[in-house]
């Protein structure tokens, strides 16, 4: 396993993935084992409120899975800053909590290495947990928050999943996003149109 001197891996798999929003050296496409992603967060700030909390990615143990993102390198000259923008974003308006996981690239030349990754777990007070698809989906279509609306969050990961993961069957995204495709007339959405929403 590669261990970077002098600068931190980040791993994103929900917003992350499309939208840091933080300074960075390099990306690479690859995944985490023993982790499932699961739109089974709250989110009452950046996609949605009190009122209508929007559903978002969070990961959940599974011992068979793995999960597929972008992990980051943050160069030491600017660790500090990403770590405190991040800290603002995902702990004390998202809810979650940090861990260190195992990242694989996708590149099969290149080495795992550890990563920091941001995790809601079912003690937050705004994790919702399972719901079936249909459910969550209907949640998403209705919440949006101050980062914009919860459709984008949804279609941009799977946008995502499908230019740079293409061999990834995705059942649980895929689901959710075909749900979501079911409740608006002419049966489809497209990300310029859900940004008028």
């Amino acid at each position: 396993m590669a261990h970077e001197t002098n600068s931190l891996w980040i791993f994103g798999y929900g917003s992350l993935v499309w939208k840091p929003d933080f300074s960075y050296k390099r990306r690479k496409v690859g995944y985490i084992k023993g982790y499932k992603r699961r739109f089974w967060h709250g989110d009452d700030f950046h996609r949605g409120d009190k009122e209508k909390p929007g559903r978002v990615a969070t990961l959940v143990e599974d011992e068979e899975a793995c999960t597929w993102g972008v992990a980051y390198e943050v160069p030491e000259s600017h660790m500090e800053e990403s770590l405190q923008y991040l800290n603002v974003r995902e702990v004390l308006l998202g809810g979650y909590i940090t861990e260190i996981v195992e990242f694989v690239p996708k590149e099969k030349s290149h080495t795992p290495l550890l990563a920091l990754v941001y995790i809601a777990t079912s003690d937050n007070p705004i994790y919702l947990g399972p719901a079936s698809d249909v459910e969550i989906a209907a949640q998403i279509s209705i919440s949006s928050g101050k980062t914009g609306h919860n459709i984008e969050y949804l279609l941009r990961l799977a946008e995502f999943m499908r230019l740079c993961c293409p061999e990834v069957e995705d059942e649980h995204l895929y689901s959710i996003e075909a749900a979501l495709l079911k409740i608006f007339p002419h049966g489809e959405i497209t990300l310029s149109a859900q940004r008028a929403l």
